[in-house]
């Protein structure tokens, strides 16, 4: 017995020693991408908990209050939400706290980007905490979600075309001929597979002898946004690029799929009702995959003054001098560091780990509607369905938004 007790102790004096030699090792540069790692810590432990809590949860009285003991996939979703609002308030706390950060001799840009010992201890504090707040909390919480989630898929949305924009950009920036082969090339591959993916839509979700009106719908009004992207973007007045035109395509045709698959798996024209489980457990691998890409994204984005997170007061060509010059020349480089604008806003940066959080619990969930119509699957569900679709629809709005703003207010910068 005392020999294990040592033992424990010594792992966790070396547990807490390595914890303190990482947290130590981030620096300024890194700190974005710490942000992003600690969320996907928070994605882990709610899919852990997702799975091994729901038996300790069922004995606890402040949750467990109901005459009649709920489900087991009540207790899983409700300890993924509890996860979830922990790592919401903590970045939206952050987020509070950030409002008004205009150059790096703010007190707060050190808070930002340091004490992350502290930062971590109160994360895992506030997701402790939230296991001992009421139902009710919890509760609304779902609710106000499924808004959040609306906002950050169009954050997605926006990150996309920013994306898809400035890779079109960087390749004809380079004005060779190779690199106009290349986007050639890229540009029908992509429609290639868009059609191809079309085709296998229509075989899985709108099979002969069933009326499935609805799913066909669907995906000839994706088809048709395939085909107005191609028109405008070619049209002289516009002087667009194919490139942007046929990514803009296959996602929105992802999404179409993504919305289609998620249907109820007993739905007559949902042709992956054979492959439930398996198709249930690759939407939401991917889900979780493209969030973690469009977080880390906006994350490596922030640190160009010239994108959607840059703050109004960043640099765009280096400060201005200094008015009186310094003793030393150490401290006078210190203080130009220390006075520079920050280059992107602190208080969207973590708006944007919030939502997240938000989306990526209703991932976990199904939108809080795939336990009481699928058991074990998730992200399936008419409201989904919507979600997905409605994505789609708001990113063809936004691409043809994109390319005839600037046609219709000349004198405006887009």
């Amino acid at each position: 017995m005392w020999a294990a007790s040592c033992l424990a102790s010594c792992c966790a004096a070396c547990a807490c020693d390595a914890c303190r030699t990482v947290v130590s090792s981030i620096s300024r540069k890194s700190a974005r991408i710490a942000y992003c790692g600690l969320f996907a810590l928070s994605l882990i432990v709610s899919w852990i908990l997702r799975e091994v809590a729901a038996p300790l949860m069922e004995k606890l009285p402040w949750i467990n209050h109901f005459h009649k003991t709920p489900n087991r996939e009540w207790f899983e979703t409700d300890a993924v939400l509890r996860v979830s609002l922990g790592n919401f308030l903590f970045f939206t706390i952050l987020s509070f706290l950030m409002i008004g950060v205009k150059n790096q001799k703010d007190p707060r840009d050190g808070l930002h980007h340091g004490g992350w010992m502290m930062k971590v201890i109160c994360w895992f504090l506030l997701v402790i905490f939230m296991f001992f707040i009421p139902n009710e909390i919890v509760s609304f919480y779902e609710t106000i979600s499924k808004f959040g989630s609306g906002l950050f898929l169009l954050v997605q949305v926006v990150l996309l075309l920013d994306f898809v924009h400035g890779w079109n950009d960087k390749w004809v920036g380079y004005d060779e001929q190779f690199w106009y082969a290349a986007l050639l090339v890229v540009s029908l591959v992509c429609y290639v597979v868009t059609l191809a993916f079309s085709g296998l839509l229509f075989h899985l979700f709108s099979p002969s002898g069933q009326d499935c009106g609805l799913n066909t719908f669907f995906i000839v009004m994706t088809l048709i946004f395939v085909f107005l992207f191609a028109v405008v973007a070619l049209h002289p007045a516009v002087n667009g690029s194919i490139l942007p035109a046929s990514v803009i395509s296959l996602y929105c045709m992802y999404l179409c799929y993504s919305g289609l698959s998620s249907e109820p798996r007993d739905y007559q024209c949902n042709g992956l009702h054979k492959h439930s489980k398996a198709v249930s457990t690759g939407s939401l691998t991917l889900g979780l995959f493209t969030t973690v890409l469009s977080v880390v994204y906006s994350a490596v984005r922030a640190g160009s003054s010239t994108t959607l997170l840059s703050s109004p007061d960043s640099p765009r060509a280096g400060s201005g001098k200094p008015l009186l010059p310094l003793d030393s020349k150490i401290e006078e480089h210190e203080e130009k560091e220390k006075s520079k604008p920050v280059t992107y806003s602190y208080a969207f940066f973590h708006i944007i780990f919030s939502l997240a959080s938000m989306y990526s619990a209703m991932l976990l969930t199904g939108w809080s509607t795939s336990v009481g119509e699928s058991g074990k699957l998730v992200d399936v569900g008419w409201p989904s369905v919507w979600v997905r679709i409605g994505t789609g629809w708001v990113t063809a709005a936004l691409y043809l938004w994109s390319l005839i703003a600037p046609i219709m207010f000349p004198d405006r910068e887009f």
